[in-house]
């Protein structure tokens, strides 16, 4: 009897224990599902975040959840464009700024650049002068728009106003700045960097996101005070100090502010999400908002123009009054209604960059998720010591546009970067190549003159994409020698350095409101009606948890 007493005891005491590591293991929040071990600790030396929720929302930014859309154009096509065919496309979800970017924000980072690089000294004068915006895109010749030339960008009467005048490599530019400035703000808000050490950059004692998270004891010029001086600059310190900075796996970095592709443009300004009719899904959702008119109908707002746009020869607002739509160039952000992702002015305004180089077709066949043409790959610099390249005051790298306007490609305290070899890309069965641009489309390798078997470059007259070829130097006295090409055998404008630019503007007619209107612009020109905003992709789940929402 004590016996069977003593064995009924020892099997209920091992299936406590049993459905204690049952439900120790089944949770594996802080413990290995491989190995059992510990994950989250100083001790174990991996120091994995596991209490990790979901990716935070960026300053400015609002959540799109992605899906599929019809992306291109199901309307008559009376300009005979032919170059936005309705095709099936898949977005993952990401995030998007929630305003066009303006003035006030540009000249932050104005402000920054001129602060840490002065441009009184000759050798970091381009930085800042290769980011002024153009004020004198305003000017037209039977015109008088003085006032926009000396005041839009500055005053603060524009402040809240669209940035205009930027090309598209100065929006790539600005993106850059503003993730690392983003990022540099959230080590020091957390404790892991010195509080205030953002305010002391100089140009040797920089901060750049790549470079903390590839190089990290030389970002801030190696300066360990500022580095590690905040209030919890141990938290992933092992025993053996080998893990002394966050990484990526921690998750407290954010991924990259950018320029959104064109596919996340259109399909976040044609917003189908919670719409139920079957026409909106399948792609006749004309404009941002759910109409197939520019007024509204909305008992309130009866009559209210729904976006800013021109209304016709001489009319860009209408009659003062009740029926004007409140601006005549471009009107504050946030001056109309969002659509149904919390998204300003996706239609009217200003027209905006996207990240995609400009082709007439989509090749849909090939890649039908998160489509993308413009892809340049490329891989850190690597030193004589097996170290990343981190540049230095004396190794800015500049370039020179065809427009002869001199621009910073890099700036101390960034990794140099090298495009990829054939090496790196041996025996890849999903890329061959480090510059994609040119990939699948109908250039060179359609044309008759083609062969496959070592022939040399293209005369250019012979090129499919037979654009025309200006170049600017400058030589070593500083003196700008541009070339303009003045040749008549060139057949059109589109090659690889020119961008696609998406939406309607204060300048242009409903037509171009259509989210599915694509144009193309110089990469290196602006103009007084092409503003950007920046997207950030979302890692992680698709949707936003439930205790979570966009803007928070």
């Amino acid at each position: 009897m004590r016996n069977t007493v003593a064995v009924k005891a020892f099997f209920a005491l091992a299936i406590s224990i049993g459905l204690l590591s049952c439900n120790k293991s089944d949770n594996y929040k802080n413990n290995s599902r491989a190995t059992g071990w510990d994950i989250d600790s100083k001790e174990g030396g991996f120091n994995y975040n596991s209490d990790f929720d979901e990716q935070d929302t960026g300053p400015g930014l609002v959540f799109v959840e992605g899906g599929t859309f019809t992306m291109g154009r199901v309307q008559d096509d009376v300009m005979h464009d032919w170059n936005n065919t309705p095709t099936q496309q898949h977005v993952q979800s990401f995030y998007m700024d929630e305003t066009e970017v303006t003035n006030l924000m540009y000249l932050e980072y104005l402000d920054y650049l001129k602060r840490v690089y002065p441009p009184t000294e000759e050798r970091y004068r381009n930085i800042y002068t290769g980011a002024l915006p153009d004020t004198l895109v305003w000017r037209n010749r039977l015109g008088y728009n003085e006032v926009m030339v000396k005041n839009y960008l500055r005053h603060p009467a524009y402040a809240n106003y669209p940035v205009v005048g930027v090309s598209w490599i100065q929006a790539v530019e600005f993106s850059k700045w503003r993730t690392d400035r983003v990022n540099e703000a959230r080590l020091e808000e957390q404790g892991f960097t010195l509080k205030g050490a953002r305010y002391s950059a100089t140009p040797e004692q920089t901060f750049s996101t790549e470079a903390y998270l590839n190089a990290p004891s030389k970002v801030y010029g190696g300066k360990d005070s500022l580095l590690r001086g905040g209030n919890k600059a141990d938290r992933f310190m092992t025993e053996d100090s080998t893990n002394l900075y966050v990484q990526r796996k921690h998750g407290v970095l954010l991924p990259e502010y950018r320029l959104p592709t064109e596919a996340e443009w259109e399909y976040a300004a044609l917003a189908l999400v919670e719409l139920r009719s079957y026409n909106a899904y399948r792609g006749r959702k004309k404009y941002p908002w759910d109409s197939q008119y520019t007024r509204s109908a909305d008992a309130r707002a009866r009559g209210d123009q729904m976006a800013n746009f021109k209304q016709g020869d001489g009319d860009y607002g209408g009659i003062a009054g009740w029926s004007d739509d409140g601006a005549d160039i471009t009107a504050e952000v946030k001056s109309y209604a969002p659509n149904d992702f919390g998204l300003y002015d996706m239609a009217g305004n200003v027209a905006e960059w996207v990240a995609d180089v400009y082709r007439p077709i989509v090749d849909d066949e090939f890649n039908d998720l998160n489509y993308y043409r413009g892809n340049v790959y490329t891989k850190n610099a690597i030193t004589e010591d097996g170290t990343v390249k981190v540049l230095g005051v004396d190794e800015i790298q500049y370039d020179t546009l065809s427009n002869g306007k001199v621009v910073a490609r890099n700036l101390p305290g960034e990794i140099a970067t090298v495009p990829l070899t054939e090496e790196d890309t041996y025996l890849r069965s999903n890329f061959s190549e480090s510059d994609n641009r040119n990939y699948r489309d109908g250039d060179r390798s359609s044309t008759r003159y083609y062969s496959q078997f070592g022939e040399e470059e293209l005369e250019p007259e012979k090129r499919m994409y037979n654009s025309p070829i200006h170049t600017a130097t400058i030589d070593s006295t500083g003196e700008e020698n541009l070339k303009y090409d003045a040749s008549t055998g060139r057949t059109t404008l589109v090659d690889d350095n020119v961008r696609v630019y998406k939406g309607g503007s204060w300048r242009d007619r409903a037509y171009w409101l259509d989210p599915a209107q694509r144009r193309y612009f110089p990469q290196d020109m602006a103009t007084d009606y092409i503003g950007f905003r920046n997207a950030m992709s979302r890692v992680g789940s698709k949707s936003l948890s439930k205790n979570k929402t966009a803007g928070n």
